[in-house]
């Protein structure tokens, strides 16, 4: 009987050794901790522990294909010959700049594998940044489909970001998935945020976006910063010269220190000094000075198991200057714009794993914008307006303070034996906006309060379908009743490589005051102004997407195309006619449309062979129509045109890689011809006109050698040129009557760079 027993003994445990699978997941020989292991035939997964050793318990007997995949690293898709036992297996990841299998959250508000993910989320990441040379958020966004960032104002060059036609007041730009990036903030803030702070860039389009409240009818994009990793640090500078004229400097720098798995930190600091620009020697600028100077921190703190505690504080302060190229004060000068920005940036996130299936995710985010300002232009001289002006030129005051505060629960459950989820989740955003000029009798005094949850249902219904539905609820200050947003994503997958999306998502812009399409602007001799309607109401939209995308992975190189169409459908489009002038210039109105529709097509096709050679581009077609045509001008007759909206634009970007030391990387944007207004004034035109800009097509090429300097520490040479063929615009307005809001085409005329960087 006792042998019996030792045999019956003997065999448990075998058996119970047996299918398991032990291993190291390191990339430079450094352990990877929470690396996702995932088993495409059982659809079971663990991860690796902070020393980055993994054990995966109850695999099948035979061959098994796992996948390997952490952010930042290229992901592994491999096989395995399971034995009864213990069987071993060490993974080395290589550090990812171009991957077709990341891990996002911005979709579905959860870590997720980019192909598994229902909605399409496209991924900008640091690597691409740095080869591309890029200074800020701004430059950045043009190297994603459907997205196209335009300059806006030919004295101070505010910016806006368009998804798929819409303008900047439709985009909902994140920070750590955090909504306190402003209105106000939003105007100049795009060219604020430094490169160097920033991990990658995560842009959801369309309907997709609903789940993320007002203003996200365009789409979001999510700025995820830099966070610990590893003991490593960069020193960075980089010289540019814009067109043989003005010089632009950039000094920033880099550090990280892990003290322990439980207590890392990150700082990044950035200063930028930039000469104004003018392309057509009429002595004023085309490209205003700034000076910036940009720095924070990001952390994250591990008090006990299963409890992580993230956060991140950031300043910015910047001083913008353009206009009649003189120093002096912005009033003495005849026509100019100043802005000192001091902006203030904070979240922290506490988030505790309840258990291996759900945890719950508490957080608050902080922004606050205190920005001094100047917009005028002055009398003729000897007159009594220019007494007046002397007297109380139009210097301003405006503040922003924005306030989020929330929670999030995710719970993992089997639904038809595969893995789904929940996730559930409130919070409450506060907005409060003040702006004033006196001179121009101009104030926005506005206090506004939104609350909203979200429910959404993620769920594996077979094998190759997965459907990702919720719903959104908001009560906003400035509406009568709720607001409810459903939207719905599917994913079928087929014969491995091939995916079908479709999205649904319906969304809102409440009437708020400020907004990207408040600014003023100089036209006409004078300083244009947009007033809102007193039964201004909200807008609303429904959007639908449907793309295909295809992904072939090998050995040493993987390729991919997708196919994106989108329509949305607007009701209540807010609208901005002209209603006539007053002694300070043009006025027009903003108030509710009928209603418009944006619909189109984009390609987007990503290849890279072995991490050596990698190359991504895309390219948009579109149509933006009001159901009603818009008057911009008593001397013009009105159009249902989307104006600065071209039905065409594209990029393209490579990176090669000759050895360990030498790298080329090139880009190319192109920006189709578009319709927009142009304001008569004097030594310009005689009368106001539409016009059809050319199109405009940049090519950049930059090319980068690094070696090591001694152990810890190497070194990296960049030399380039933007924009090499000076496409730019050629016919500005001229002189103090100019019509700031006629300019077009790329941000930057041919600009040369060097850059040299120390790293760890």
């Amino acid at each position: 009987m006792r042998y019996i027993f030792l045999l019956i003994f003997s065999i448990s445990s075998f058996w119970v050794q047996s299918q398991t699978l032990k291993g190291i997941v390191t990339s430079q020989n450094i352990p990877v901790k929470f690396v996702n292991i995932f088993s495409k035939d059982s659809e079971k997964g663990t991860s690796s522990s902070s020393s980055g050793e993994y054990v995966f318990n109850n695999l099948s007997l035979g061959l098994n294909k796992l996948i390997f995949s952490s952010l930042g690293k290229v992901s592994i898709d491999t096989s395995i010959y399971i034995k009864r036992g213990v069987n071993y297996l060490d993974i080395e990841l290589k550090e990812s700049s171009f991957s077709l299998d990341q891990i996002v959250v911005t979709g579905t508000k959860t870590y997720k594998r980019k192909s598994d993910s229902p909605v399409n989320v496209d991924v900008i990441n640091n690597n691409t940044l740095a080869n591309l040379l890029v200074c800020n958020l701004a430059e950045g966004l043009n190297y994603s489909t459907g997205l196209r960032l335009e300059t806006d104002c030919q004295t101070c060059n505010y910016t806006q970001l368009r998804i798929n036609g819409l303008s900047g007041s439709y985009s909902q730009v994140l920070i750590n998935g955090r909504s306190v990036f402003s209105p106000l903030t939003a105007l100049y803030g795009l060219e604020q945020l430094p490169s160097n702070m920033i991990e990658r860039i995560e842009i959801v389009k369309g309907g997709g976006s609903s789940l993320y409240g007002s203003s996200a009818i365009g789409g979001v994009v999510n700025v995820i910063t830099k966070r610990p990793s590893l003991n490593r640090y960069n020193v960075n500078y980089n010289f540019n010269v814009i067109n043989n004229l003005s010089t632009d400097n950039i000094l920033s720098g880099n550090s990280s220190v892990v003290v322990s798995d439980d207590i890392g930190v990150s700082f990044f600091v950035n200063s930028r000094n930039r000469q104004m620009y003018d392309h057509n020697d009429d002595n004023y600028s085309e490209l205003p000075e700034i000076r910036n100077n940009t720095y924070g921190i990001n952390f994250f703190y591990l008090p006990k198991k299963n409890h992580k505690i993230e956060g991140s504080i950031g300043s910015v302060y910047e001083y913008r200057f353009g206009g009649e190229m003189i120093n002096v004060a912005p009033h003495i000068a005849e026509q100019s714009e100043e802005r000192q920005h001091n902006i203030f940036l904070a979240n922290l996130d506490y988030e505790i794993n309840l258990s291996s299936d759900q945890y719950l995710v508490s957080y608050i985010a902080y922004q606050n914008t205190d920005r001094k300002h100047y917009t005028g232009i002055k009398p003729i001289s000897g007159t009594q307006e220019e007494v007046q002006f002397m007297l109380n030129p139009p210097y301003g005051h405006s503040n922003s303070q924005t306030t989020q505060l929330g929670f999030q629960y995710n719970k993992d459950y089997i639904l038809f034996d595969r893995s789904s989820s929940l996730i559930f989740g409130t919070e409450f955003i506060s907005d409060l906006i003040y702006d004033e000029i006196n001179a121009y009798n101009y104030v926005v005094d506005q206090s506004i309060d939104n609350y909203s949850s979200f429910l959404q249902l993620d769920l594996n219904l077979f094998k190759q379908l997965k459907l990702l539905s919720g719903l959104r609820v908001d009560r906003h200050s400035l509406l009568d009743k709720l607001v409810f947003n459903p939207r719905s994503s599917l994913l079928f997958s087929f014969y491995d490589n091939y995916k079908f999306r479709f999205n649904y998502g319906s969304g809102f812009r409440a009437p708020q005051v400020f907004d990207s399409d408040m600014h003023m602007s100089f036209a006409g001799g004078g300083v244009s102004r947009i007033v809102l309607d007193d039964m201004l109401k909200e807008e609303t939209s429904n959007s639908y997407s449907a793309s295909f995308s295809f992904d072939k992975y090998f050995v040493n190189m993987v390729y991919g195309l997708t196919i994106e169409s989108f329509y949305t459908r607007i009701e209540g489009v807010f609208t901005q006619q002209y209603i006539g002038e007053d002694s300070f210039g043009d006025i027009f109105l903003k108030t509710n449309g009928r209603g418009a529709l944006v619909k189109g097509v984009s390609a987007d096709f990503r290849f890279n062979m072995n991490e050596q050679f990698q190359f991504q581009s895309g390219y948009t077609i579109q149509d933006s129509k009001f159901d009603e045509s818009i008057l911009y001008s008593e001397d013009l007759e009105k159009t249902d045109k989307f104006l600065r909206t071209p039905k065409n634009y594209g990029y393209m970007y490579l990176t090669y890689l000759f050895n360990d030391q030498f790298k080329l990387s090139s880009d190319l944007v192109y920006t189709g011809s578009m319709d927009l207004v142009h304001y008569a004034s004097e030594y310009n035109i005689q009368a106001d006109e539409y016009y059809k800009t050319p199109d405009f097509l940049t090519f950049g090429l930059n090319f980068t050698y690094s070696d090591v300097v001694k152990k810890g520490m190497s070194f990296e040479i960049n030399v380039g040129v933007k924009n090499i063929t000076n496409s730019y615009q050629n016919n500005f307005d001229q002189f103090k009557f100019r019509d700031s809001n006629f300019i077009y085409g790329p941000s930057l005329p041919r600009t040369l760079l060097f850059g040299i960087k120390f790293f760890s």
